[in-house]
């Protein structure tokens, strides 16, 4: 990026090392085992990525937060009013398989350990797909993860609630293994001190309602949002390598909706796992998570080899 473009961007960007001279005395509160529990799939992410990459934006973001909770004492105090907790919320946005769940998972650890932000809690908008039997009713089973396969007007219900304080609020539950909505299952969210929201469309926007009055958008209750960036190129071998590990491993449970894939042969299933890339998440990347990116307040930008070489955060 040459100096007039740099000076225009809203984008303040680091290299690597630059970003991680940003650590100063942050403790590294992961080990290995820890970090093999919260890695994803085909994820190769170590805990030097964690030292150099997770550690100073944590550090950033307790920064943030603090300066949040003392805004909203600020506010109560000028309103006359007292109690309460506003939980800072945390988008984080991006393609399949580029290793959002991952990231969220070592922010929600790393956030939690840190003193005393001591409750963190995790959602993915997974939870708020539209019902299989309702896409497959408007036809939109192979729109899955498109903006439209979700229930937005619930997860805007969510999220006010979260926002507004309210205790023991309710999220759906998603399983991967059947490929669906849990209709007899639901997670508790009772006022964290920090919500990490995590999935594809997150910093997705619209069109404004004509009136002025709606809240249209998730990324509106967004405190901070994260967007995980690589190339398209890196993405779709991610994504077929990926799909590959699932073939020895989830899709050999008979329960599993795609338990059909893993007596596939390896030309079989790159041919799949191709075609699924292109028509669907390809698709799906170019038309409503990548024009988003810019929306994010950081960028973590990934290589092919999974490592996050530079980060972008946006200017205040």
């Amino acid at each position: 990026m040459d100096q007039h473009a740099s000076e225009l961007s809203p984008y303040r960007v680091f290299t690597r090392s630059q970003w991680a001279s940003l650590r100063a005395d942050t403790p590294l509160t992961l080990t290995i085992d820890d970090l093999d529990e919260l890695r994803g799939l085909n994820d190769r992410i170590d805990l030097d990525e964690v030292v150099a990459i997770y550690l100073p934006l944590t550090r950033l973001l307790n920064f943030y937060v603090a300066a949040a909770q003392q805004l909203f004492l600020a506010t109560q105090r000028f309103l006359g009013a007292d109690g309460g907790k506003t939980p800072y919320i945390i988008g984080i946005a991006g393609s399949v398989a580029v290793g959002k769940s991952t990231t969220a998972r070592i922010l929600q650890r790393l956030l939690a350990r840190w003193a005393p932000h001591q409750k963190v809690d995790l959602v993915t908008t997974d939870g708020f797909l539209l019902p299989n039997a309702v896409l497959d009713k408007e036809g939109l089973m192979n729109r899955k993860g498109f903006p439209e396969s979700y229930d937005l007007p619930a997860l805007l219900r969510f999220l006010t609630d979260i926002k507004a304080g309210q205790k023991n609020v309710e999220a759906p539950v998603y399983s991967h293994l059947s490929y669906d909505v849990l209709q007899d299952r639901q997670i508790v969210v009772d006022r964290p001190d920090i919500l990490i929201l995590e999935g594809l469309n997150v910093l997705q926007t619209g069109r404004p309602p004509r009136d002025g009055r709606a809240i249209p958008f998730v990324s509106d209750f967004f405190d901070f949002s994260i967007y995980i960036d690589a190339d398209t190129e890196v993405l779709r071998t991610w994504y077929v390598d990926r799909f590959f590990s699932l073939r020895e491993t989830a899709f050999r449970n008979p329960r599993s909706y795609f338990h059909r894939y893993s007596a596939l042969t390896d030309e079989e299933a790159r041919e799949t796992a191709t075609r699924i890339w292109e028509t669907i998440n390809l698709a799906n990347l170019t038309e409503n998570i990548l024009p988003t990116r810019q929306r994010a307040d950081l960028i973590l930008r990934k290589g092919q080899d999974h490592v996050i070489n530079s980060v972008s955060l946006r200017k205040l």
